[in-house]
């Protein structure tokens, strides 16, 4: 009669689907997480390549600085930039770019580099008012 009942319960209650495949789920999750570090690997790539990229264009970039621009119309400006040692007088208008001038950079007057003006800290501002309403109340 054991025997029956065991053969039974077995027969009866099946076994799960997911025992057997334990080391296809090992697997596949290391399969997964394979194709996760290969992808990281190439976009960590990519991200050195890139800046490899910009430190060789930006050299050129240092060489070249805006001194000053004023606005001579609503979308139309005049620009000084410093280019090695001559400065150019460009006029910039949307989708257009004009050399109206060049000169030595000696020649044009620098104002000196002052600080901006100090902003009062807003914390204590914010302690301030926030005073002054509950005293308000």
């Amino acid at each position: 009669m054991r025997f029956h009942s065991k053969f039974l319960l077995t027969a009866l209650i099946p076994a799960p689907a997911f025992a057997g495949s334990a080391t296809e789920a090992i697997g596949s999750t290391l399969t997964m997480l394979l194709g996760l570090a290969a992808v990281l690997a190439a976009l960590y790539a990519c991200l050195i390549l890139l800046k490899r990229v910009q430190q060789k264009t930006g050299s050129a970039q240092a060489r070249m600085q805006v001194i000053g621009a004023t606005a001579v119309g609503p979308r139309e400006r005049v620009v000084l930039v410093e280019v090695a040692d001559r400065v150019l007088v460009l006029g910039v208008a949307p989708g257009r770019v004009t050399r109206l001038d060049s000169l030595d950079s000696a020649s044009v007057p620098r104002a000196p580099a002052t600080p901006p003006p100090s902003l009062p800290d807003f914390q204590a501002k914010l302690n301030e008012l926030l005073k002054g309403v509950r005293r308000a109340r």
